[in-house]
């Protein structure tokens, strides 16, 4: 076991002698609303309003004064305030308001009374309920005052900023330029999708899968196809992705088989950072430089190169383009249903299925089969099970760390 893991960095390193040497990119640009969604702020934005923008009713009822309050006698409704429609003619002492949720309180108000704390008298209203200075009024600015930073730059603009944005008025907002990323497959026994299958054939399907996810995290993809098993032709797909590209990203022809050029051709090229991982699945990962751009070897394992995508590209698109929130979801502890076979000397990603049981309490369960080849699991699955690098087999009742699935990964 020692000889196998010997030479294997652990994920936790890779990750942080990885992320160390990047610097996010800062070319930005101002775009409308609508076409923001998944781009990452380039700046803070700042309220140019307060909102609520005027006092306002938290409550459908009646706008009063204390004075009138504390008579005790029925009080006449002298007119209406709606949420578009405010109140604006004169309010006679003695009187209420009835005010709907969301209408400009009337000048004067010092109080809003909800209709289930009034009874009805004729034209008139009578109290039922202590009444307190300001109760049930949202005052100009509660909210967000002008000037207040709203979001950080660095923040992913989705469905609950997009929205916050207009709500203050705002219609275009400056993001950065989408990361370029070029990938490419490499092996001579990869055919396109959609093409017959010859003898000894595969579909390329990491290439696939690695430019869904690209599309996913909002890059600009330059797909260059799959380049044969040649190192002329590795060396000119190579050269025409760093002269593209901020990232490159190739799957396949990083382990130690006699045909598996991509590393040389990365030493010849580049340099390289770290290469093979104290992972699984996932362990032949390659992280370099080229002249121009950063270069990320996946495994031609299916299940191998979605994982390290995931542990590994995702954090370094992130941090790329300067995000505040981290791309990984905190893990936590559960206990396991199933039982789990691990073998000791790496960290191992299995597929599981986290759910609630008949008590109520979360539990994950396997979802069968963990080799490299089966990419169903991930259909299947909703996070990572975490074994440690020295844990053995799992017995069903023990504790085990999991990591739900992001955006990324969910349907």
């Amino acid at each position: 076991m020692e000889s196998f893991t010997a030479g294997l960095i652990s994920l936790e390193e890779a990750q942080q002698k990885m992320l160390a040497q990047l610097k996010p990119v800062t070319d930005s640009l101002s775009v409308p609303l609508a076409e923001a969604v998944g781009r990452i702020t380039a700046k803070a934005v700042t309220s140019p309003i307060a909102v609520p923008p005027f006092d306002n009713s938290a409550m459908d009822g009646y706008a009063v004064r204390l004075a009138d309050v504390n008579s005790g006698q029925p009080l006449p409704v002298a007119g209406k305030a709606f949420a578009g429609a405010p109140f604006s003619g004169e309010w006679p002492p003695g009187s209420v308001i009835r005010i709907m949720t969301g209408a400009p309180v009337p000048a004067g108000c010092e109080a809003v009374v909800m209709q289930e704390q009034t009874e009805t008298q004729g034209e008139a209203i009578v109290i039922t309920a202590p009444v307190r200075p300001g109760q049930n009024i949202r005052l100009t600015g509660d909210d967000i005052q002008p000037g207040h930073v709203v979001l950080e730059a660095g923040t992913r603009l989705g469905a609950a900023e997009l929205p916050l944005l207009a709500s203050l008025g705002i219609a275009q907002v400056s993001v950065l330029r989408k990361l370029r990323v070029a990938i490419f497959s490499t092996g001579d026994e990869l055919q396109p999708v959609g093409e017959p299958l010859a003898a000894g054939q595969i579909y390329d399907t990491n290439r696939f899968a690695v430019s869904l996810m690209l599309h996913k995290l909002g890059c600009e993809v330059i797909d260059l196809g799959i380049i044969k098993d040649d190192p002329a032709a590795l060396r000119t797909a190579f050269e025409e992705a760093d002269r593209q590209a901020d990232v490159v990203i190739s799957t396949g022809g990083v382990s130690v088989g006699e045909a598996d050029f991509t590393k040389s051709m990365l030493e010849q090229l580049g340099a390289i950072s770290f290469w093979k991982l104290a992972i699984k699945p996932g362990k032949p990962f390659a992280f370099g430089r080229l002249s121009s751009s950063w270069f990320c070897g996946l495994p031609g394992n299916p299940v191998s190169a979605a994982v390290t995508f995931y542990q590994l590209v995702q954090p370094l698109l992130a941090t790329l383009t300067g995000q505040q929130k981290p791309a990984l979801p905190p893990r936590q502890k559960v206990r396991c249903a199933s039982r789990l076979k691990k073998s000791a000397g790496r960290l191992d990603f299995q597929r599981g299925i986290l759910r609630q049981n008949a008590q109520g309490e979360l539990e994950v369960e396997s979802t069968g089969m963990q080799g490299s080849h089966v990419f169903s699991s991930f259909a299947q699955a909703n996070c990572f099970i975490v074994l440690e690098r020295e844990r053995g087999d799992v017995e069903p009742g023990e504790w085990v760390e999991v990591e739900p699935f992001n955006a990324l990964l969910e349907a």
